[in-house]
């Protein structure tokens, strides 16, 4: 019963009420490398992560989340009040790299791109740094929330 109530919350939500990708990435010595994930509407997270460091081969990951982890999701990206900036003043991506971040949150849809940011000197340094910084901690908080979701569900040695 508590499996079908889940699902049909998630059916229940559509494609316009939530989706977000993010991808960080550049080509170089190593080739194309990258971290990318997504959520989709119907609670469908995909990751796939890419070094070819060392001959690394690439990570993918795909599990199923439930409508809290939704909800807690869709608080963050409120909290953040990412919804509300623009990137029109963030550095270009570059030949260092770049990042998308793309949401649908609530029939609103935005795009982000940006070049790699090493450090809080870089967001402090731009033309928008209270904008860059917005993204820049909610992308921190993105990839912590992911990396949990992932290395919980697939542990190899659960608790």
């Amino acid at each position: 019963l508590q499996h079908y109530f889940i699902q049909s919350n998630l059916s229940r939500m559509s494609s316009s009420d939530f989706y977000l990708r993010y991808y960080v990435g550049h080509k170089g010595k190593f080739g194309h490398e990258f971290l990318e994930f997504e959520f989709r509407p119907d609670g469908k997270l995909r990751y796939a992560n890419n070094s070819n460091y060392k001959n690394d081969t690439m990570i993918r990951k795909e599990c199923n989340v439930n409508l809290p982890v939704l909800q807690e999701l869709s608080r963050i990206i409120e909290e953040a009040e990412i919804m509300y900036e623009d990137d029109k003043m963030w550095p270009a991506p570059d030949r260092i790299g770049r990042q998308e971040l793309e949401i649908v949150h609530k029939n609103q849809h935005i795009c982000f791109n940006t070049s790699k940011i090493g450090s809080l000197v870089d967001v402090n340094s731009s033309k928008d740094p209270d904008g860059l910084r917005a993204f820049y901690y909610l992308v921190q908080d993105l990839k912590c929330f992911v990396f949990s979701l992932i290395g919980l569900h697939f542990k190899i040695k659960p608790i």
